[in-house]
């Protein structure tokens, strides 16, 4: 490896900028190639990043001239990106969802599981600074022994319609994220029931997926974990957590660009808007992902979310969309 980490970004989408940015960011970090089939689409991120432009990742991967890869690319390039990569000696953090059919996830586990390459999951919330406390307060005892988890995730708006046709549906692709983080807390969950609902997108209907869900877990201690989502939020990007123990009770609340409020004879604000994308309230997290991904290709361990983590929140994912088209609520294995 070269004194600086070589990367290539594949996919020159908003989360591959995101990336672009974080590795210009990093010192030890250089930005090699970025990669789309788009070529405009890599020229943007190149124009302010730097790096050259490629539209054949196979090419890259095995070109010698890469230590790492960062894959943003659309998700059934996943796995065979990740194979050519153990093939080449090249380390992957890959975005989520590994795959959005369970059975090749688990056809390529062995393979993932084995490699002598870094492979790390993007599952970033795990990294937030807000979550990275919440979670050090918990393992300290503050609480005592979790009994419920309670996490809040709404979008300000719903991605477009051409998006929602490819995204696996909103359990898959949206509370993915909050089945990595519920299993944060409560690693072992084995029963799953889910609702969905259609409340005010038409499009969303159309492709057969909602925009509206809830989902009631239970883990193998009889914790209970409540995920609710939507595709809106008239107020922004609404992200809470709330993680209730036998000693106590710990919150995450909404984040604001200041915490700024007003307290005047004519009343009294809450302040500042909430932050109103994913890219902004979480962009500390994707900083923290790749400086562990770095540090984790240092040791030779995965530091940040394994395959094994992609997979479990995978399996999840099927299980609350069984559940809410069936009415059943669904048990689970994740070993």
């Amino acid at each position: 490896m070269t004194q600086k980490l070589r990367i290539a970004i594949i996919g020159a989408g908003r989360i591959g900028y995101v990336h672009a940015g974080s590795v210009n960011d990093t010192p030890e970090l250089e930005l090699v190639y970025v990669v789309d089939p788009f070529e405009e689409n890599a020229k943007k991120v190149t124009a302010a990043f730097g790096g050259k432009v490629s539209n054949d990742p196979s090419a890259v991967i095995a070109s010698g001239e890469i230590d790492a890869v960062i894959i943003g690319s659309p998700t059934a390039t996943h796995i065979p990106l990740l194979r050519e990569c153990i093939a080449a000696g090249v380390h992957a953090l890959c975005e989520k969802p590994i795959d959005l059919d369970v059975k090749n996830v688990e056809e390529f586990r062995a393979l993932a599981n084995s490699a002598k390459t870094n492979i790390t999951l993007g599952f970033n919330r795990r990294q937030d600074p807000q979550y990275k406390a919440l979670k050090a307060k918990v393992a300290s005892g503050a609480i005592g022994t979790v009994e419920q988890v309670i996490l809040t995730s709404r979008d300000p708006g719903p991605a477009p319609q051409g998006y929602i046709a490819v995204s696996g549906g909103i359990f898959r692709d949206m509370t993915i994220h909050d089945f990595d983080m519920a299993r944060n807390f409560v690693p072992d969950i084995v029963e799953v029931t889910a609702f969905g609902a259609n409340s005010f997108c038409d499009y969303i209907k159309e492709e057969g997926d909602f925009d509206n869900i809830s989902v009631i877990m239970k883990g193998s201690n009889n914790e209970l974990i409540t995920v609710v989502n939507s595709r809106h939020a008239a107020f922004g990007y609404d992200q809470r957590a709330e993680i209730f123990g036998d000693k106590g009770m710990l919150q995450i609340s909404n984040l604001s660009d200041t915490t700024v409020k007003s307290f005047t004879k004519d009343g009294t604000t809450a302040g500042e808007p909430f932050m109103d994308f994913f890219l902004e309230r979480y962009a500390d997290s994707y900083r923290n992902e790749l400086k562990l991904f770095i540090e984790g290709i240092k040791t030779g361990k995965v530091l940040g979310s394994t395959y094994d983590d992609g997979r479990a929140a995978l399996i999840l994912a099927d299980a609350a969309h069984e559940s809410a088209h069936t009415g059943k609520s669904i048990k689970v294995n994740l070993k």
